[in-house]
């Protein structure tokens, strides 16, 4: 007969440790970094025998996965990538290691975080990322896929820099920040 495994507790405590000590370290001074950023785990949560959440630093945002169900967890080489489905399409998230945390898996949404000019904003563009992956609203259809870069695409947009500017103060939709895509050439719908 096998024991049962108990779950692993939320990383958020033990990957915001590791994390400050890291903005402490080898970080401390780089251009890169913005000091209107903190480090901080958020809106960690049990998903599919995982902990999911967003880790915030002063130089990146990510989606991380931990184990939470051992027996669940299937280990990977260091840089190795694995793609997971959520309600709003397919992400790909690469292996890390560190030796306070072990293995985590990574998906960068942000990185460098410059374009934060507080903590909060970046808090709350984190917390809508992670929510975004639930919604499958935020799904490209096929067309957006195969449609978005093409021979036919530099034709509809025949001032790319005129229309960048005019996009820059538009708002971004959730699948946009889910899809990196940041103005209206990117994405033709913005639904």
């Amino acid at each position: 007969m096998t024991e049962a495994v108990a779950p692993l507790p939320d990383p958020s405590a033990l990957l915001e440790s590791a994390f400050r000590a890291i903005h402490a370290g080898p970080m401390r001074g780089l251009a890169f970094v913005n000091p209107a950023v903190r480090v901080e785990a958020i809106a960690f949560a049990p998903w599919k025998g995982y902990w999911l959440g967003v880790m915030l630093t002063p130089w990146s945002m990510n989606l991380v996965l931990t184990p939470r169900e051992p027996a669940v967890w299937r280990p990977l080489l260091q840089g190795g990538k694995r793609r997971y489905v959520f309600p709003a399409g397919s992400f790909d998230f690469i292996s890390a290691q560190h030796d306070a945390i072990g293995e985590y898996l990574i998906c960068s949404l942000f990185s460098p975080v410059l374009e934060f000019t507080d903590h909060e904003t970046a808090q709350q563009t984190a917390r809508l990322a992670r929510e975004a992956l639930f919604d499958a609203a935020n799904a490209e259809s096929p067309e957006e896929t195969a449609g978005s870069a093409g021979p036919g695409h530099a034709a509809k947009n025949p001032a790319p820099l005129a229309e960048l500017e005019a996009n820059l103060a538009a708002p971004i939709s959730r699948r946009d920040l889910l899809h990196g895509r940041f103005g209206r050439g990117d994405h033709e719908s913005r639904g």
